[in-house]
Parts: C-alpha cells; sequence; structure tokens
C-alpha cells in the first residue's frame, strides 16, 4: 500500500482505497485509448461495496424481496459480506426486478424498475469501474448521468454554439423506448472494447437477463433493454449510444458535411446543428438506417428538420430540448440572441402535477405544508432557472399561488382565507419566489 494513502492509523479508509484504485483505472483508460481491462471483477471488494451502500438512494421503494434500505442496515456488515461471498463464490444471482409505471406528458406510462437493494449495491460498484474507463472515451457534448454534464451544463452549450456557430437547421430526433429494446449482444460487444474480463462480464449479464416482475404479477424475461431504474442503466445506456450515435456521428457523419456540423446528446435525448439543409437531410435520412442495425427506431411524428436561423427569427422556428424551449430573438439592445424559456408542454405538466399534490396535501399542517411546497419550488428554479427564463418562473409562481389558494381554502366547508390573509400567511412561511439559479454568465446577452 501507498504510504501517502494511509491513514494516521496506518490504515487506509474504505473510500480511499476505492477512489486511488478507480483513478488509476480512469488514468490508465485515458493514456492507453485501446486497452482492454482485465481483473475488474475482483475490484468489486469490501471497499467497493461499502463504498457502493453509501451512494445508493436509501429511501428508493424496496425491490421484489420487500427490504428496505432502513431494514438492510439493521445488519449491513452481515449483509455486506454475504453480498461479497457470493461474488466471490460465484454464487452471486440477480434478483427480479419489480416493474411499475410512472405516467408521462401524453398520457402514456413509462416503465421503472426497482432492484432489491443487494443488487443495487454491486450495480454501483459496477457502475463506478464503468464510469471511470468511459469517462475517458466519451465525448464532450454527452450529456446525462455524468458528473458535472447536467441538462444545464447542456443547454449552456447548445446556446453558446448556436448563438456564435454557423447553423440554419436543427434535426430534433427521439428514439423509440430506447431503453426497452437496447441489443444484449451489440451491447456485450460494445464492452468487450474496453473490458477483457469474462466474470465482470458475466455479471452485466445477469442484470440484462433478470426477470422483471410486473405489477399484475406477470413475470417477463427480457431478451433486450436495460430496465429504467437499475443504478447499471444509465452508464450501459451511455456506453450504447456512445457507438451507436456519438462517435459515429465525429467520424462519419461531420466528415461528410459541407458546412458545420454538431450534436448534443442528453442520455437518450438528442439533437443536431447543421449549416447546410442538404447536409441536415441526409443525416435525417441515414439517422434510421444507422439505429435500426444496433435494433433502434426513431419516433417519426417526433423527428423532425426545422429551420433554425437569425435572418429568420420571425417565422416562429424554435424546437425544444430537455424541456427548454430554443428560439432565435433580440435583445433589448437589438443584437440577435438565442433565447429559452420552459417549453408549453413542460409548463403545462408542471401545474398539473402541483394541482394534484395540493389537493392531496392541503389538509396538512401549514408548517408542514410549505416545508414540502418549497422544497417542491427550489428543485423546479433549480432546473428551469437559466438566464433569461425569469418570465416563465413567475408565471409558475404566479398560478402556483392561484392553486394554493384555491385548495388552501377547501380545507374545510367554510372559507379560510381572502387574498389578503393569504398574502400574509405567504409572508409568514415564506414561499419561495422565482430566481434564476444559473450562476456562470455566457459570453453574451440574455436579457
Amino acid at each position: 500500500m501507498n504510504p501517502s494513502k494511509e491513514t494516521l492509523t496506518g490504515r487506509a479508509r474504505p473510500e480511499q482505497l476505492v477512489q486511488t484504485s478507480l483513478k488509476g483505472i480512469a488514468r490508465k483508460a485515458k493514456r492507453l485509448k485501446k486497452y482492454r481491462f482485465r481483473d475488474l471483477y475482483r475490484q468489486i471488494n469490501h471497499s467497493a461495496l461499502t463504498k457502493a451502500w453509501e451512494n445508493i438512494n436509501k429511501k428508493a421503494a424496496a425491490g421484489v424481496d420487500k427490504i428496505t434500505a432502513k431494514e438492510f442496515a439493521k445488519n449491513l456488515k452481515h449483509n455486506v459480506k454475504g453480498i461479497l461471498d457470493s461474488l466471490i463464490g460465484k454464487r452471486y444471482h440477480a434478483k427480479m426486478v419489480r416493474r411499475v409505471n410512472i405516467e408521462k406528458d401524453n398520457g402514456k406510462f413509462r416503465p421503472l424498475g426497482i432492484p432489491v437493494v443487494a443488487d443495487k449495491i454491486v450495480q454501483r460498484a459496477t457502475a463506478d469501474i464503468l464510469e471511470a474507463i468511459y469517462e475517458q472515451d466519451f465525448i464532450d457534448d454527452s450529456y446525462g448521468y455524468r458528473p458535472n454534464r447536467d441538462s444545464k451544463v447542456a443547454i449552456k452549450s447548445l446556446t453558446k454554439e448556436l448563438q456564435f456557430g454557423k447553423y440554419s437547421y436543427i434535426v430534433e430526433a427521439d428514439i423509440k423506448g430506447f431503453f426497452d429494446n437496447i441489443d444484449h449482444d451489440w451491447l456485450i460487444e460494445m464492452l468487450k472494447q474496453r473490458v477483457n474480463d469474462k466474470e465482470f462480464i458475466r455479471l452485466i449479464k445477469k442484470w440484462l437477463k433478470a426477470g422483471i416482475l410486473k405489477e399484475d404479477g406477470q413475470v417477463i424475461h427480457p431478451v433486450t433493454g436495460t430496465p429504467q431504474g437499475g443504478i447499471i442503466s444509465p452508464i450501459l445506456a451511455n456506453i450504447y449510444l456512445h457507438y451507436v450515435l456519438d462517435i459515429w456521428f465525429i467520424r462519419k457523419v461531420k466528415k461528410g458535411c459541407s458546412g458545420e456540423a454538431h450534436l448534443w446528446r442528453y442520455a437518450d435525448d438528442f439533437v443536431c446543428a447543421f449549416r447546410y439543409k442538404r447536409d441536415a437531410e441526409r443525416f435525417y435520412h441515414i439517422l434510421q438506417k444507422r439505429l435500426s442495425k444496433f435494433g433502434l427506431q426513431l419516433s417519426l411524428e417526433k423527428t423532425n428538420i426545422i429551420s433554425f436561423s437569425r435572418f429568420r427569427k420571425y417565422e416562429n422556428n424554435n424546437f425544444e430540448f430537455l424541456g427548454f424551449e430554443i428560439r432565435w430573438g433580440t435583445s433589448r439592445k437589438g443584437k440577435d440572441i438565442i433565447k429559452r424559456r420552459t417549453s408549453r408542454k413542460k409548463l403545462r405538466k408542471s401545474l398539473k402535477n402541483f394541482t394534484k399534490w395540493c389537493k392531496e396535501n392541503r389538509n396538512k399542517r401549514l408548517r408542514r405544508l410549505f416545508s414540502e411546497l418549497n422544497s417542491k419550488l427550489r428543485g423546479y428554479y433549480n432546473y428551469y432557472g437559466i438566464i433569461g427564463n425569469y418570465k416563465s418562473l413567475h408565471q409558475f409562481y404566479k398560478i402556483t399561488k392561484r392553486i394554493l389558494y384555491k385548495w388552501l381554502n377547501r380545507r374545510s366547508q367554510r372559507r379560510s382565507f381572502d387574498w389578503q390573509e393569504f398574502d400574509k400567511v405567504l409572508d409568514r412561511y415564506r414561499m419561495l419566489k422565482p430566481r434564476i439559479t444559473e450562476i456562470n454568465q455566457l459570453e453574451f446577452e440574455f436579457s
């Protein structure tokens, strides 16, 4: 052991050992772009499992075994040792994933998989190793489920590039049921480009093939896809689209274009910008063929070519990305600028969800109700509080006030407040007002 990594007691803490190991993997992956890593399975040791336990969401719902994180923690050392023994003895088996359905904007449902706590821990440790390797390979404009690459960073990059680049056309695309249609054989081949460890690959296969318990009690055995909600799924999805889309766009599409071309991807959501219409049309036509090769399909009704030019900014040419509407506009100084605001669809959905929450929580004590309300508002402002979007934030705030007023006045058969009294309540419990949360200013004016 490197003495510099030891504590004063002469022993390194588990998280230090794991971090040192992961940093070593990352350095090697960055230095040797074609290196295939061996002996990764043994990296999932006691220290890695302990660190993984610390990093999983303890408030998440229980899996098929109905064991919550709180119950698992009662005998933590024994349970972690049991997981490690099963891995060392090659007796580890992935449990079934419990599936629940989450309602989407369009009234349809998105399936969400909930693994058991033990599987979450092993998946977290495995994902940490994969991230150490592939973070060195992923392109700069791949966002989502990556360190320091959230939606705000993606929107900022897109805005700056469109503002200063020479682009006139946008291709917005949607992959139909992406997480359900990832081809297992292709995914394994992609992993083998960087991983030369049969046990490590076999471990990932167990999660891909794990049975899924539906809400009606039916068990299905998937032949494609990764369960949304599984800790391992985001990194596997990013690896899949790194090979299917990202490097293909840079090495093939971009080089074949007559003018500038750029791609931004956030998980399975992506948009591409082109200078010339013929380049945009060519990409539009070959994209489906490329995706089909890997078992994926475009949602044609959500895939479009959009004219997007500062010279046609009054023609209502805009597109949506990550819940924001992007369009050309004019600043107060008369300059052409990219403007961003909350998309109308996302605003309506947020207000619908807020109405439902008010209806279900209106009878709580006001102190607790406003504490939960402010937590929700804080999350909303953190996401949508980008420079230039204050008007949309204030619109959301005004409507939520009216909704809250309506439902608090339905706490009993008598009316509880008039507007004057209601404003006093808002002041007393300090309902959070809209604010811009984007800190780093871009190099141009947004106002």
